[in-house]
């Protein structure tokens, strides 16, 4: 690793899975922008956490407050982050929301459905711009090993269908062609792009319907017959950072217990 510590923006970070993969990341020595919205509290604890991972002395965590769903807040995190610690090595897009009420989709409507795709496929589109931009115009080199990076956490549901939720699902499915599109793009300048697909990982997002998925767990609806973790995540995102896949792009990458598996 380099004297100067790579820094990583991982979108959504005071909490769930970004938090899992904000202190994995620490624990790999790599520096993290730690971008949170409203929970200022929050996004100091993962930062406080982040400091008890770290394996460098060169390693800084800082929390950035910025609404990637906004053309101001994406300029906001990448301003900040470049000011903060002079570049930017990655980028994980990991903020999402599903809809405030979830409805069927014969009641969906034109708010939510705006209201979701702003924050998961709106943002992470054109905050990847904005970085891609950077990193092409200024003709910097990554301090990661292969090069820059850019991941995108998807889910499951960009192909499993959920009636009560279509507006997140229809995000997330969105998100995988983002990821398709970037990658190609990228390539021949060796900026590598990956998608991240949890499956039913325990967060404070799915504790409300912890009651449905305990029993579809244990009759085996994943295989593994286990919730995930946001730290199961986090192993994945740092696979890729530090350059185990040097012969990838796109690539979609199932942290899902073998949810996805098809079977008789």
């Amino acid at each position: 690793m380099s004297q100067t510590s790579p820094v990583v923006i991982i979108t959504g970070a005071s909490r769930g899975i970004g938090r899992g993969i904000s202190l994995l990341a620490a624990d790999h020595g790599l520096s993290v922008a730690v971008n949170f919205v409203n929970d200022s509290d929050a996004a100091e604890e993962t930062v406080e956490m982040c400091k008890r991972n770290k394996k460098e002395d060169s390693q800084k965590f800082i929390p950035i407050r910025a609404d990637v769903s906004t053309p101001d807040g994406r300029a906001v995190l990448v301003e900040e982050t470049l000011s903060k610690f002079s570049r930017i090595d990655a980028l994980v897009n990991n903020a999402g929301r599903g809809p405030k009420i979830r409805v069927d989709i014969t009641k969906m409507t034109l708010e939510s459905y705006e209201d979701v795709m702003r924050i998961n496929l709106e943002g992470p589109l054109f905050l990847t711009q904005s970085v891609v931009n950077f990193w092409l115009a200024e003709k910097v080199k990554s301090f990661l090993p292969g090069g820059f990076k850019v991941l995108f956490i998807s889910s499951m549901s960009a192909y499993t269908a959920s009636v009560d939720r279509g507006e997140y699902c229809i995000s997330k499915a969105g998100l995988s062609m983002v990821t398709k599109l970037w990658a190609v793009r990228l390539a021949d300048a060796g900026i590598q792009v990956f998608e991240i697909r949890p499956g039913i990982i325990e967060t404070e997002m799915t504790k409300g319907v912890k009651g449905k998925y305990d029993p579809l767990i244990s009759s085996g609806v994943v295989p593994q017959k286990r919730w995930g973790k946001p730290e199961d995540v986090g192993l994945a995102v740092c696979s890729i950072l530090l350059g185990h896949f040097p012969f990838s792009t796109g690539e979609v990458v199932n942290i899902d217990g073998g949810f996805h598996l098809q079977r008789l």
